[in-house]
């Protein structure tokens, strides 16, 4: 059986057959690459799938982030962090924050804010909408959760304006979102020493 035979062979016993280039819906042809794949709502990448882009034009690069210096971004790179889905597994959990600020200087309290917008630019379609959502403070996948869907429609349409506001069962869909992204652990909060005399 040759090599293309044994794949599907493969993917065929563990339950899955292997995606056809027809079937992904891209001409063959182009360059190979990965494609960002959000079916169901849940992120995979289809690796080596015949697309017109590389692998890093998919995801948002670290100069997408609000209040990231030039510095910060070179460092990261420095690092292997090219873009924000990386830096958001790099930065989910606390000890991986205190461990990257170590390597590369950056704060973990600047990490942790980068990390909490990093989880909101995986809320599928919210990314256009996103500055706006910034303005009215909602920073965090936690603050989002805690928004009734209702009152933050309305506030949308009161800054974009109706015609260009999200509908409300968009809006209802980010929220939605919020309990599966939620990834980024909160820091412990510090313990105030006692001082004894």
């Amino acid at each position: 059986m040759h090599r293309r035979g044994a794949r599907t062979a493969r993917c065929r016993s563990e339950g899955q057959t292997a995606p056809r280039k027809e079937s992904l819906g891209l001409r063959p042809g182009f360059a190979s690459g990965c494609v960002y794949s959000n079916e169901a709502g849940l992120p995979r990448i289809i690796r080596n799938a015949i697309t017109p882009y590389p692998c890093a034009a998919v995801y948002r690069t670290l100069e997408y982030l609000r209040g990231i210096s030039d510095d910060d971004v070179r460092r990261l790179r420095a690092r292997g962090i090219r873009h924000t889905n990386q830096l958001l597994h790099r930065t989910s959990l606390e000890i991986d924050r205190e461990r990257l600020s170590k390597r590369t200087g950056i704060t973990p309290d600047r990490l942790y804010e980068f990390a909490n917008q990093c989880t909101l630019l995986e809320v599928s379609g919210m990314d256009r909408f996103l500055p706006v959502i910034r303005r009215l403070g909602i920073n965090s996948m936690k603050a989002l959760r805690a928004q009734d869907p209702k009152q933050l429609h309305a506030n949308l349409a009161n800054a974009i304006g109706l015609a260009g506001a999200p509908s409300f069962s968009d809006v209802e869909y980010w929220i939605s979102q919020t309990t599966a992204l939620d990834i980024v652990e909160e820091p412990e909060p510090t313990r105030a020493l006692q001082v004894i005399d």
